[in-house]
């Protein structure tokens, strides 16, 4: 190996102990300001954690205002849920999509497509006016039906599709009598199970962050999920604000999603991966 390949890996394993270090700094950050308490806090940043992790824990999981427990668990009904829907729904589009040949195949395709560039934003009002009609505000449907039309989670199943299931394959289960559902069901679906597991983790993700329009639809607090009770927990007034008690309720609220991201980072790269390479 010569003097410019070695400072060529001495450069890429810097700018890697570069990004491993901003990106678990932060996190470091929070944990460490999760064992302080609030005038500790308003003193500045320590690198040594506090003493006060289990005041912070206690008073977070018995605030009077805050129902957090009922709150974790709506945030997992919601983005479980959500996340099934997503992943199953968005695979058997994209199944399909590949796997039949029909008229208007790929109008249809492009106008799934085409939907990925509305914000949701745009189509809130909208939606609102929808669910009120229907008496469904402050109700978790709202939240988990329309996960069922995720236009990147059926992009990135398409593309995975392409490049790791050979027709033949499918083509073989209808020989042997296999009906559709079957084949879909217990053939497709433990074939492509690495994308499975990843858009299941970014839909998961995405729903139990997602605070814009849960806080537009839940209103009572035995509905409300973990974002919204943050965001009340930052807007208290001077005399309740504890910054220790804000700190704990993050802390709380990103260890499901650590958990999740660790049980299921192995099928994360050659998910990724394989789903960008198309056959």
């Amino acid at each position: 190996m010569g003097k410019a390949e070695k400072f060529k890996k001495a450069v890429v394993y810097v700018v890697l102990m570069l990004l491993v270090f901003l990106c678990l700094f932060f996190f470091y950050c929070l944990v460490i300001n999760a064992t302080r308490s609030h005038p500790e806090i308003s003193k500045g940043f320590s690198f040594i954690p506090g003493s006060s992790f289990g005041t912070n824990l206690q008073n977070v999981l018995h605030n009077k205002n805050l129902p957090v427990v009922q709150g974790i668990i709506n945030s997992l009904i919601v983005a479980g849920s959500s996340a099934a829907l997503a992943v199953y729904v968005s695979a058997m589009t994209a199944y399909g999509i590949h796997a039949y040949e029909f008229k208007m195949r790929k109008t249809i395709y492009m106008f799934i497509i085409l939907i990925m560039m509305i914000p949701t934003q745009v189509t809130t009002l909208g939606f609102l006016r929808l669910i009120n009609t229907m008496g469904l505000m402050d109700n978790f449907l709202p939240l988990i039906l329309p996960s069922m039309a995720a236009p990147v989670v059926f992009y990135f199943m398409v593309s995975y599709f392409e490049s790791n299931l050979p027709l033949e394959i499918v083509e073989s289960a209808r020989i042997d009598g296999s009906n559709e559902f079957y084949t879909f069901n217990f053939i497709v679906l433990p074939i492509v199970k690495p994308a499975l597991a990843v858009q299941g983790i970014f839909a998961f993700v995405a729903s139990w962050n997602n605070y814009f329009v849960p806080s537009l639809i839940l209103k009572s607090n035995e509905k409300k999920t973990l974002p919204i009770l943050i965001a009340q927990l930052r807007s208290a007034d001077f005399l309740k604000f504890d910054m220790g008690q804000v700190y704990m309720l993050i802390t709380i609220a990103i260890v499901p999603v650590a958990i999740i991201y660790l049980c299921l980072s192995k099928f994360i790269i050659g998910g990724v991966t394989a789903g960008s390479v198309k056959g």
